[in-house]
């Protein structure tokens, strides 16, 4: 007579074939969420290019950049989390600047 482990205590066949429902969920939600964030570090860019000092005011240029950083900040975090380590590609294809580069992380007041 032999002795079978019940099933629920065995591998699932899953497990085996490295497909696991909850990681592939993780892992779509991570690229989703990067995407989101590509889309703010545009939008803020785009913002922060189409400043005229003609039509406004120098506080609102520095709103701009403080708001293109912290979102390119969140941007960098993001890819972190998602495995990309090296944010070179990014400032290149972003076209982000470098006075937005220099306030990445600082705290305001």
């Amino acid at each position: 007579m032999s002795v079978r482990p019940p099933q629920s205590f065995r591998q699932s066949q899953q497990d085996k074939n490295g497909f696991n429902v909850l990681e592939y969920e993780l892992m779509s939600e991570r690229a989703d969420a990067l995407g989101r964030h590509g889309l703010k570090v545009e939008a803020a860019l785009t913002a922060l290019k189409a400043w005229t000092g003609e039509h406004q005011s120098a506080e609102e240029r520095e709103r701009l950049v403080n708001d293109a950083s912290d979102a390119v900040w969140a941007f960098f975090i993001q890819r972190e989390i998602c495995g990309l380590r090296n944010n070179r590609d990014a400032i290149q294809r972003y076209g982000i600047p470098n006075e937005v580069i220099a306030r990445l992380g600082a705290i305001r007041k």
